[in-house]
């Protein structure tokens, strides 16, 4: 069924609930309303204006105020800064990005509202063990004001609400992938990869596929670009290859060169299995120790320089003695992950399941949410004077469940995105719901029915599932945003005034 299904939340705003403490990492890229420092005169346009996408304006004094940000993140995260030009390029470069989902969310009438952003403060405050004040204080004294603060996370939820609707609902994982998935690490949990066990205790056995932690330098090689562009743009990559064998910085070069979305993350790219890079990359890295950078590799979007960060095996969890463990309690909760989730019980899990069926309405220009919501309203007048639910689902709902009544089947918790999954538990068996309103528009639901049911099966195939859907939802979002700036006009007039200079 198309989005309600939602086996893992998308991962920009599991990073603003976690890393918190990084404030300006929290940065989306959106123009900030902050003066222009003093550095902006030396390379001013007559007009000011840094950027067009599509009718919006991005000027110089929002990327400098963003590059203050940016500069003071990478700081804290010891990535060298490239040159302020550099830098303003790759943060407008960013900005753009965001501008276009901000357009994208406009079309289709979202909106974060203040208590959407109120609630992920309460969360990040409750998952870090304080309170909202010292939360505040905290991002004081990292030189960010809590308005800006306040506005990087509604970019982030807004941005988390775009990644379920467009990405997720885009990827698709089949049971024989989840079979594959399983058979590969049959009877081995999920675990993270750990700190190497004490020399007075065996070293726990790998379990698992190999993992891989990556960065990336990409330069990018537009479409359909003549021989001579390739061939120049292939002796840049090889000048940085050579630049880099001979001691720069890696992380400070994807910085100030790269073209990929995570340059001013030092290209950083995560962690995977080896399995679950493009084959070009783990073909590329195959023999590349931690540390080791790889070859120049051509793929259809242009030229990558890889590096190896780590690499190693998941290990079962060694023997705890108990004198670790006070030691272990005193150290501040690490962020968690679906790595580092405790790994799939054995042993019969009984769970309760929900027979529901739901109407959905979606949000656009022409529909907004109140005018959703009235639609809603109205049908469930009518069911109440007898129509039937699914009857007026097939008539009315825009789910792919439509076709079926609205029937969604038997499903588990956890299985639905938080919004409905609360509301659907509130109603009795037969009731139908208020309107519901979720990242994916508006619902009625109705549920039929409620089982017991042992899921230890189902709960391997569900952690199995949500792992896949994290390791490809990267790549579909950046597929995502290219379609997005295939689709618009920007003119980016610092990227051409770079090009004259060269």
């Amino acid at each position: 069924m198309s989005g309600l299904r939602h086996p893992v939340r998308a991962l920009s705003l599991a990073i603003v609930l976690s890393v918190w403490v990084s404030a300006s990492a929290l940065a989306a890229g959106k123009p900030a309303p902050r003066p222009a420092p003093a550095q902006a005169a030396s390379e001013q346009f007559v007009d000011g204006i840094a950027a067009i996408v599509d009718k919006e304006v991005i000027t110089l004094a929002q990327v400098d105020a963003k590059a203050v940000q940016v500069r003071r993140q990478m700081e804290q995260q010891r990535i060298p800064v490239p040159e302020a030009s550099v830098l303003r390029r790759q943060v407008l470069q960013q900005m753009i990005n965001a501008t276009l989902q901000d357009h994208e969310a406009k079309r289709v009438g979202i909106r974060v509202s203040d208590a959407q952003v109120d609630r992920a403060v309460q969360t990040i405050a409750q998952r870090n063990r304080i309170t909202v004040d010292q939360l505040r204080r905290e991002i004081a004294n990292s030189g960010m004001s809590w308005d800006d603060y306040r506005a990087d996370l509604r970019a982030q939820i807004q941005d988390d609400i775009l990644r379920q609707r467009f990405v997720e609902d885009r990827i698709t994982i089949s049971d024989s992938d989840v079979d594959a998935f399983l058979a590969m690490n049959a009877g081995q949990p999920m675990v993270a990869p750990r700190a190497a066990a004490p020399t007075s205790e065996p070293a726990p056995a790998p379990t698992g596929p190999e993992l891989v932690e990556l960065a990336q330098i990409l330069i990018e090689v537009p479409d359909y670009a003549a021989d001579s562009v390739v061939q120049e743009k292939r002796k840049q990559a090889e000048a940085i290859l050579r630049k880099l064998k001979s001691g720069a910085d890696f992380a400070g070069v994807a910085a100030a060169s790269s073209n990929g979305p995570q340059a001013l993350q030092g290209g950083n790219m995560g962690i995977r299995p080896l399995h679950d890079w493009p084959d070009l990359f783990s073909q590329a890295i195959a023999n590349t120790p931690a540390g080791g950078i790889s070859g120049v590799v051509q793929s259809g979007r242009g030229f990558h320089i890889l590096k190896v960060l780590r690499r190693g095996y998941a290990q079962r969890p060694a023997p705890q003695s108990a004198q670790a463990a006070p030691a272990r309690s005193a150290q501040a909760p690490a962020p968690e992950t679906d790595a580092t989730r405790a790994p799939s019980p054995s042993g019969p899990m009984m769970v309760t399941q929900t027979h529901a069926r739901h109407i959905l309405i979606k949000t656009s220009k022409v529909v907004d949410d109140a005018k959703a919501r009235a639609i809603l309203e109205g049908l469930r007048t009518r069911i109440e004077h007898g129509e039937s639910f699914a009857e007026l689902a097939k008539r009315y709902s825009e789910d792919a469940s439509a076709p079926q009544g609205g029937d969604l089947g038997w499903l588990n918790p956890g299985e639905t995105v938080p919004a409905f999954e609360q509301a659907m538990n509130a109603l009795q068996d037969g009731q139908v719901s208020e309107p519901v309103k979720s990242p994916f528009g508006w619902h009625l639901i109705q549920v039929e029915g409620r089982q017991t049911k042992n899921m230890e099966q189902e709960f391997r195939r569900m952690q199995a599932r949500r792992e896949l859907m994290q390791r490809r939802i990267g790549p579909a979002y950046e597929d995502w945003l290219d379609q997005l700036r295939a689709q618009a006009y920007i003119d980016n007039r610092l990227e051409k005034v770079a090009g004259g200079e060269r």
